[in-house]
């Protein structure tokens, strides 16, 4: 006579064994010419990357929109050291009444959304369809206080969920 937790063991087994020749034969039967996520983008539509990247993988200008002497440097220092590749620091043309600005292009949707992370998801996202680098500018404004930490970080990131392709645009394919 089988005790029950062997029976329990042989049935879970049994559920593992079912699930696994379930995948395969949906791999296997799966169609290759099937319309792909870049196949059915419409016409007139720009591909964005939604693809959230690592800190060191992403390109940000850091600029000043307040009164606060030397905030651009200290906070793009801030972000080098956070592993970010900061390519200029400066002061911006006008002022900004928010937390601060993120302005970006179809080629760094992904990017922005890990710098809005920064700032609690409360940064403005500023996107520019017509924009073609992979750069994401930081405007910091009269109402930012402080990076968030590495913890709240991934909390904002996780909040937020992954991107949606902004207005005019469409997922990327993700083999090119």
């Amino acid at each position: 006579m089988l005790s029950f937790a062997r029976v329990r063991a042989i049935a879970v087994v049994a559920l593992l064994v079912i699930g696994a020749a379930v995948t395969v034969a949906m791999a296997l039967t799966r169609s290759d010419d099937a319309p792909g996520l870049a196949e059915r983008c419409p016409d007139g539509f720009v591909r964005a990357d939604l693809t959230l990247p690592e800190a060191h993988e992403v390109q940000i200008n850091v600029f000043n929109g307040t009164a606060r002497a030397g905030l651009a440097n200290r906070i793009g220092d801030n972000f080098a050291h956070r592993g970010f590749e900061v390519l200029e620091m400066a002061d911006h043309h006008s002022e900004v009444d928010t937390i601060a600005e993120l302005h970006f292009g179809p080629r760094a949707v992904g990017s922005a959304q890990v710098v809005r992370a920064y700032f609690l998801n409360e940064a403005a996202m500023v996107f520019d369809i017509n924009r073609d680098d992979e750069m994401v500018d930081v405007v910091l404004g009269s109402g930012f206080r402080q990076l968030a930490t590495p913890t709240e970080v991934h909390q904002a990131i996780a909040a937020a969920g992954n991107p949606a392709p902004p207005e005019g645009t469409c997922p990327a394919d993700p083999d090119n």
